[in-house]
């Protein structure tokens, strides 16, 4: 575990043979995985219904010449043979990709079980299938979370696959994820001691009945008078937002996502009579040109605690979480100690701006292709109790996803959740006024 200055300083002296430690959040997600082996909770998979007009062998070959441009797709997960440490490797063998040809029910079966967990350790980290039936072809893509995340897929992975599908020639010089491990690894002791308090102070604020939406079917056994324990499963709801369209973030001078987290930050809290929030803020972890480039997983995740102190208005709550998010990328080198102490059991904030409509549409070759649902199957699994994920649609209009542990909150309770943010969005909009009244 990486929990202190020497383990990083050990860790880095693996790379002379070929090991490469892994980053801070690669190491939370594979150790979030350990604890539920079986489950797909890492897989980001999509599938697709191509157009008829797609060459699937011209986009097999675009598919292949992209997996051997970036090193990051040969990475495999490996324990040292000296340490024992899980690091990872750069050397290993593709995969490649061909079209298989086979029935509409053969199709309808195998997309039952597309989407399987990864085995981990010394193995491939991605699935790339593309099927030919005889009325459709598909697209199938499945990435473990360790070595991509999100932004790699949509915005670069098939990007590239796209330019080589139309005969572009790429100039520019792929970046190797391995050596962007080594510089992220340059760290003084002082500067990580001293992130590695501030998550601290942060996480030691925790108060599971202040900072969750206080669960509304726990059962208790009438023996012990103790919570029974439950099992998660899914819940799903999206609600659009009444109260604010893009509009308005043309002449407000806050972003987007400080003022979205904000208002689900007071939803919790007013849920639970709270005076302060803590709440998880996903950030796709890309500041300079070389990282918004950079084909891997980039992606950070920070535990940020506000206080709403007594006469603080809506403009003084921006700012302070303004200036909290640089401190968190002052301190994201540090992020393995937040890390290490669970933030799977966090509510979590996301805001994605028309990713979806991308996903939904994906262009292949000039032809838009259209998304098809993997059904849920045996391996499905989630991580977290309660994730809030904001979206902009292409129409300029906002709706929110709420994914939640349904052993623990009604679709009611979600929904009064979603109401309750929805009333603050329009309160928010009054930039002076005090956030003790909107609670």
């Amino acid at each position: 575990m990486e929990s202190n200055y020497k383990d990083r300083i050990i860790n880095d002296a693996l790379r002379t043979r070929g090991y490469y430690p892994l980053r801070s959040m690669q190491l939370w997600i594979v150790d979030s995985q350990f604890y539920k082996v079986k489950s797909t909770m890492m897989n980001l998979a999509r599938l697709w219904k191509l157009s008829p007009e797609v060459d699937l062998n011209r986009l097999a070959q675009a598919v292949n010449e992209t997996l051997k441009a970036y090193d990051v797709f040969r990475c495999r997960l490996v324990f040292h043979p000296e340490t024992n440490d899980i690091c990872q490797r750069f050397d290993g063998e593709l995969v490649p990709v061909k079209v298989e040809k086979i029935s509409d029910e053969e199709f309808e079966e195998r997309k039952k079980t597309l989407m399987q967990p990864y085995n981990i350790i010394n193995q491939p980290l991605y699935r790339n299938y593309i099927f030919e039936t005889p009325t459709a072809k598909y697209y199938f893509i499945d990435f473990y979370h360790a070595i991509m995340d999100g932004t790699s897929i949509i915005t670069l992975f098939i990007g590239d696959v796209n330019s080589r599908y139309k005969g572009k020639k790429i100039t520019r010089q792929p970046l190797n994820y391995a050596d962007y491990i080594l510089e992220d690894m340059k760290i003084s002791k002082e500067e990580f001691d001293a992130g590695s308090k501030y998550w601290m102070d942060n996480l030691n604020k925790l108060d599971i009945d202040k900072h969750f939406v206080t669960p509304d079917l726990i059962e208790f056994d009438d023996n012990t008078a103790e919570e029974k324990p439950t099992d998660w499963e899914r819940g799903y709801i999206a609600v659009t937002v009444k109260n604010i369209t893009e509009k308005y973030f043309l002449k407000s001078k806050y972003k987007e996502h400080i003022f979205f987290f904000a208002a689900t930050m007071l939803a919790i809290a007013k849920s639970t009579g709270s005076k302060n929030a803590l709440m998880d803020f996903v950030h796709n972890g890309r500041y300079s040109m070389q990282e918004r480039r950079l084909m891997g997983p980039m992606i950070e995740q920070y535990p940020v605690c506000c206080e709403f102190e007594d006469g603080m208005n809506v403009q003084n709550l921006f700012d302070s979480i303004e200036e909290k998010m640089t401190t968190c990328f002052k301190y994201r080198k540090s992020l393995g100690t937040a890390y290490n102490s669970g933030l799977d059991i966090f509510p979590t904030f996301i805001f994605q701006k028309k990713i979806h409509s991308v996903i939904r549409n994906l262009n292949i070759g000039g032809y838009n292709s259209e998304e098809i649902e993997i059904p849920p199957n045996e391996w499905s699994a989630s991580e977290n109790t309660l994730d809030v994920e904001v979206n902009l649609s292409d129409e300029g209009n906002y709706y929110i996803e709420y994914n939640y542990d349904a052993s623990l909150y009604s679709e009611s309770a979600i929904e009064k959740l979603a109401a309750t943010l929805d009333e603050i969005v329009l309160q928010l909009q009054d930039e002076q006024k005090l956030i003790s009244e909107i609670l």
